[in-house]
């Protein structure tokens, strides 16, 4: 017999939210580890918020909100916000009941900078890799390290002169109007851009176009590929190298050498000295391209070197995961603090998705 398509018209609902999502849904998982580790950071959210006042909305239901964006690439708070009022998983996810009201999409705005000033998205990442569950999972000797190109959210038309600001464009045309800017040199040195002067112009190799961008840095633990540490930096050809240094450095100085890997960027002589000065093995990729590598024999004859230079590369995979699905190809926020604390956030939300069955695989 076929069905009547009409409404029911059910004024009430008994089904708990809590039963409708699956057992068996990746989310579950996912938001015991996230719960779990907000809740260690309670002193540091306490101490965020005056004692007295309204009651704002818990910055662990902001969180929760955030990571929904990473994990199903939302692309801006105001389509969360619209996504969170019928999505009974989104609900369930952020901590919200069938019947509490939305917030407006202004509130991330607002927290954002109280959450930056409490380094909240580094400590968040802290919180999770800390947990006795993931903890054994991390390798502790072996590491890899990697920069990416963040795309800045700034024209190149906002590159202008620092001192005249640049040579005011023709008239009409509309709003977006036509710039030419053949046969003018332009950079960073001499110009900057007024949308986002945080944001450098940047090649990523020779005969490629040059972009307004900042480069993201990662390291990563060989055991399971998990991002244990992150920096954003002002793009330039030493940042990598000086931003691997300062990730590696508080894991080093051990009475046992660990093994740090990376691409043919970082064969440098001078970061391979200081790597070994505290203690670290460079797993570096040699670049023998017309020049002489700093990596010699010394570190190419074990087999862990080789090893070491196949792992290395899943770091790639984290970025591509983070620039696809968590929308960072192109930031959407300016300034070098902003964009730092969405890009931690983004490596928070990467690991996270990876751990649920990283953890259902460890006996």
């Amino acid at each position: 017999m076929r069905g009547t398509d009409e409404r029911s018209g059910s004024l009430f609902s008994y089904v708990d939210l809590e039963a409708r999502v699956p057992k068996g849904h990746p989310l579950r998982a996912i938001r015991e580890i996230v719960n779990e580790a907000l809740w260690a950071l309670e002193d540091d959210f306490a101490a965020m918020y005056a004692p007295m006042g309204r009651p704002s909305i818990p910055p662990e239901k902001l969180l929760r909100a955030l990571l929904l964006q990473a994990f199903y690439t939302i692309r801006s708070e105001r389509q969360l916000m619209e996504r969170l009022e019928f999505d009974l998983l989104f609900r369930w996810f952020v901590g919200l009941g069938i019947d509490d009201p939305v917030w407006d999409h202004s509130v991330f705005s607002k927290n954002r900078d109280r959450l930056l000033e409490g380094e909240i998205a580094v400590k968040f990442l802290n919180a999770i890799l800390a947990q006795p569950k993931v903890n054994k999972l991390l390798s502790s000797e072996h590491f890899s390290v990697d920069g990416t190109l963040v795309e800045a959210w700034a024209s190149m038309k906002s590159f202008k002169s620092r001192t005249d600001g640049g040579s005011e464009p023709p008239t009409g045309g509309g709003r977006n109007e036509e710039v030419d800017f053949r046969g003018e040199k332009r950079s960073n040195e001499t110009h900057a851009s007024t949308s986002d002067p945080d944001a450098m112009l940047y090649r990523k190799a020779s005969g490629m176009e040059a972009k307004l961008c900042f480069i993201g840095h990662a390291l990563m633990e060989n055991g399971e590929a998990l991002f244990v540490d992150t920096r954003l930096t002002r793009a330039s050809g030493r940042a990598e190298r000086l931003a691997g240094l300062e990730m590696i450095e508080p894991r080093a100085n051990r009475p046992q050498a660990i093994t740090l890997g990376g691409d043919k960027g970082f064969d440098a002589a001078d970061f391979v000295m200081e790597l070994r000065e505290i203690n670290v093995t460079p797993h570096i990729a040699q670049n023998n391209s017309r020049r002489r590598s700093a990596i010699d024999g010394r570190t190419t004859r074990h087999p862990g070197y080789a090893v070491s230079l196949r792992i290395r590369k899943r770091i790639e995979e984290g970025f591509g995961w983070m620039k696809t699905i968590a929308g960072l190809r192109k930031t959407k926020y300016r300034g070098l603090e902003k964009v730092g604390w969405a890009f931690t956030l983004a490596a928070a939300a990467y690991n996270l998705v990876r751990l649920p069955k990283l953890l259902a695989e460890t006996p």
